[in-house]
């Protein structure tokens, strides 16, 4: 990856030339710059993203009808977390009845 050095966003490749598609700016390919932008195998992570699960260690259960349309439990289990950034929280239901999930932000 190869940020602009005019405009600071990111370029991307167009043949033998790097372009930044927000100021125009162009500059040329080299290989042994690129080559050592290559991500090292120690810092891989192809795995899944943890699922969040409002019922693991969840003790507390709260008044919030379940949508699930087949049934009519009003208690749910909760979890709050953070979003990326940190400027919200999602919370996370699980219904207490049928396992259903869902989310409110």
């Amino acid at each position: 990856m190869r940020f602009c050095d005019e405009c600071g966003s990111m370029m991307h490749t167009e043949g033998d030339t790097w372009v930044c598609r927000s100021c125009e700016n162009e500059e040329p390919r080299d290989s042994h710059t690129e080559a050592a932008m290559t991500t090292q195998d120690e810092q891989r992570d192809d795995r899944a993203p943890a699922m969040a699960d409002a019922t693991q260690d969840a003790t507390e259960t709260m008044q919030e009808p379940c949508p699930a349309e087949d049934c009519d439990s009003d208690q749910a289990y909760y979890e709050i977390m953070p979003k990326p950034g940190g400027s919200y929280e999602v919370r996370l239901f699980t219904c207490v009845e049928c396992g259903h999930k869902w989310r409110e932000s």
